[in-house]
């Protein structure tokens, strides 16, 4: 199963957009499900349903991050080469979707109250977001493929 597949499978099975997208990762990074699930469950809803930056691109940035990302705050070099990959990530998505804001993904007008949505046919069909964490990570795994992260 791809990791696109995969996000998909956890936004179905209930997770929010950032956790569907982290966790279809979670393996790569070396963390199990339960932790890395909490440890993105703040972003779905684009940002605990503020529908600002959309949870997939935060759950596809998380992971990009933890494979590529850097720990010394003094290497700037690591800090720009990170960066510019989160610009080429987030670009790639917002050329494929047109955004990467969630009320504009929706179609929405602003943050909502802070009660997520029944999940239902209704929910599913009413929204693109199994798409758009299919993509986010369909985006991460194929930089992935010709950028084998380091030490992975």
């Amino acid at each position: 199963m791809t990791r696109e597949e995969q996000a998909v499978q956890y936004f179905l099975d209930g997770y929010n957009c950032a956790q569907s997208v982290f966790l279809a990762f979670a393996p790569d990074i070396g963390v199990e499900a339960e932790p890395a699930a909490r440890l993105s469950s703040a972003f779905g809803g684009g940002m605990g349903r503020l529908r600002e930056v959309c949870g997939a691109v935060s759950g596809m940035l998380m992971a990009a991050g933890a494979l590529y990302g850097y720990a010394s705050p003094g290497d700037d070099g690591a800090k720009a080469e990170l960066y510019a990959l989160v610009q080429a990530l987030a670009g790639q998505f917002k050329a494929e979707f047109g955004t990467m804001i969630c009320r504009e993904l929706l179609g929405r007008e602003g943050a909502e109250p802070p009660v997520p949505e029944k999940r239902t046919a209704a929910y599913y069909a009413d929204r693109p977001c199994a798409r758009l964490v299919g993509g986010a990570a369909r985006i991460l795994e194929a930089y992935m493929a010709q950028h084998p992260p380091a030490g992975r």
